[in-house]
């Protein structure tokens, strides 16, 4: 024969009723700190959002500046690219008032470019390395070309290294074989012969069909003579 099933009716509701009035003397005690809480994290939110529309506000500014910037850049007009003709910013003014934005950020790498054609190599380094990599094409073309002002500067190591760096972190067909040649050339005028050789190897590898692995057999056979 089957127990019959106890009532527990009275029970949880005494259970329930007891929670409540835990809740509200929980709520009564903290009124003023949950209250506080709770304004605080409205206002983070309000303040979020007003920010993010401002700095969306400001990078367009910013984007109707560079343009002009990144022509005369094309144009080898270096002078106006970095501080401007008196009607458009030039990279200079662009990255200092629009701080915070993509297109302020961009800025800066620009900025070192036009340092590196004018040879000021340790200004461009400085802006090169402000610059945010976010890009992998860009971000890459930054790291590279803070190794061309090492190798101007008549550093090859840390110009090598740089050049080993940006070819990783494009870790792509066009980036990646560009800077890793630029490195063995470095390795082959230094004597490491052994160096360059598994650059170039690299290159044969990992990026045959690009226009550097197309060519390079030519380069491997030359540093196999050089290293007898």
């Amino acid at each position: 024969m089957a127990k019959k099933k106890k009532s527990s009716g009275p029970q949880t509701i005494q259970n329930v009723e007891q929670t409540l009035t835990k809740t509200e003397q929980f709520l009564e005690e903290n009124y003023k700190s949950l209250l506080t809480g709770l304004t605080v994290i409205v206002a983070l939110v309000g303040i979020f959002w007003l920010a993010r529309i401002y700095i969306h506000k400001r990078n367009d500014e910013a984007q109707s500046q560079i343009y002009q910037a990144e022509r005369y850049l094309e144009m080898d007009s270096i002078n106006l690219a970095l501080y401007g003709d008196g009607n458009y910013l030039g990279f200079l003014d662009i990255a200092d008032e629009y701080k915070f934005t993509n297109t302020g950020n961009l800025a800066l790498y620009g900025t070192g470019i036009c340092y590196l054609h004018l040879g000021e190599y340790e200004e461009a380094i400085d802006f090169l390395n402000k610059y945010s990599k976010k890009d992998k094409v860009i971000g890459s073309l930054a790291i590279g070309a803070t190794g061309d002002a090492y190798v101007e500067m008549g550093d090859y190591e840390k110009g090598i290294s740089k050049y080993l760096e940006a070819a990783d972190f494009a870790s792509n067909s066009f980036n990646s074989p560009i800077f890793l040649m630029k490195a063995a050339e470095l390795y082959e005028l230094n004597n490491s012969y052994a160096e360059a050789l598994k650059i170039y190897e690299r290159i044969k590898s990992e990026y045959p069909e690009s226009t550097e692995g197309s060519s390079i057999d030519k380069y491997i056979s030359r540093v196999k003579l050089l290293m007898k």
